[in-house]
């Protein structure tokens, strides 16, 4: 086992866009173990825009990472020893690592096993189609909103993690998927390779009328990922009753004071319904979910693609590929073998 652990402290709080300077990356020994505890080798840490809200010190659905902590993400490793009998050496296993070569789990906060029956898969889809990601898009889309047959859906940030798999979802539900993402190759892969009815280009001068036409009825659900004047369009298009799960504001992440929408009134007028949703509150059923996922996988129906960094030391200038539009599904950072 190696007798170092690189661990990336948070230094300071971003202003703007995040970068090494925010971080200090220290060598300590791997830690000791008590009674009830595990030691798990991290080998994938996955990267989110959720990353960028727990540096900041406003108030949210966890407490911000404080300064002089390592900073908190999910990641896939196994465990390298253990005091606990429920979680054997060798066990593929996921959680809260954070960024990372080596973590603790106590027995009162244990990771989430993988599947014995899903271990054949590559190890980094954990962490994406099967993983938080999946389960974003899948809960996010069969709970919340519930989609049914027939529904127009439009997916903002549809050429990222959660919603690449949300646009594949929909049509597996019956529904018709618009994904709006950033450049022709992106909306390209959309419709070409996972099947979307119509993809949108927000960095085209003419997405509003792209929009417009992708959606010649309305739009029955909106699965919210960016907002700004992205969601703005989009309110302005919903059907009565319209849906709209809000699973996050990836434009606003970097500002200091994120603009609301200035057509919010729009919901009132369309009688829509907003839910907020967290995949945190869905994990007791992540084998339920994963599982199902897997078979979608299997089937054909669902496409997983990844964005690869190598090096943990690459991980905070990496976090910024999520709000420049630079990676296409899954970003995740391959720390060990």
């Amino acid at each position: 086992m190696p007798a170092v652990n690189r661990r990336f402290l948070l230094k300071t709080r971003p202003e703007g866009r995040v970068g090494a300077h925010n971080f200090q990356l220290v060598r300590e020994p791997v830690p000791r173990l008590a009674d009830g505890e595990v030691l798990v080798r991290n080998t994938w840490l996955s990267l989110d825009p959720t990353n960028r809200g727990w540096m900041t010190d406003a108030p949210g659905y966890m407490p911000p990472v404080a300064i002089g902590e390592v900073m908190r993400g999910f990641g896939l490793g196994r465990v390298v020893e253990s005091r606990n009998p429920d979680h054997p050496e060798g066990q593929l296993v996921q959680g809260l690592t954070g960024w990372q070569d080596h973590a603790v789990f106590a027995a009162a906060e244990p990771p989430m096993v993988i599947p014995p029956a899903l271990t054949g898969l590559p190890p980094s889809w954990h962490l994406g189609a099967l993983g938080m990601t999946g389960l974003t898009a899948y809960f996010g889309l069969t709970e919340a909103v519930a989609v049914r047959p027939g529904d127009t859906v439009v997916i903002s940030a549809a050429g990222g993690a959660v919603g690449s798999v949300a646009g594949q979802i929909v049509k597996i539900l019956g529904g018709r998927a618009v994904g709006v993402a950033g450049g022709p190759e992106k909306c390209a892969w959309l419709v070409d390779e996972l099947g979307f009815d119509a993809a949108v280009d927000y960095k085209a001068d003419d997405w509003r009328q792209q929009l417009k036409a992708a959606t010649p009825d309305g739009i029955d659900v909106d699965f919210e990922n960016v907002g700004g004047p992205v969601m703005e369009a989009v309110f302005s298009r919903l059907n009565i009753g319209a849906r709209v799960a809000l699973c996050g504001l990836i434009s606003g992440y970097n500002d200091a004071a994120p603009l609301g929408p200035r057509n919010f009134g729009a919901l009132i007028a369309k009688r829509a319904t907003l839910q907020g949703f967290l995949v945190l509150d869905h994990f007791p059923r992540y084998h339920e979910a994963a599982t199902q996922l897997a078979r979608w996988i299997d089937d054909g129906l669902l496409v997983h693609r990844e964005t690869v960094v190598e090096g943990l030391e690459q991980a905070p200038d990496a976090l910024n590929m999520l709000f420049d539009g630079h990676n296409t599904g899954k970003l995740v950072v391959h720390i060990a073998d």
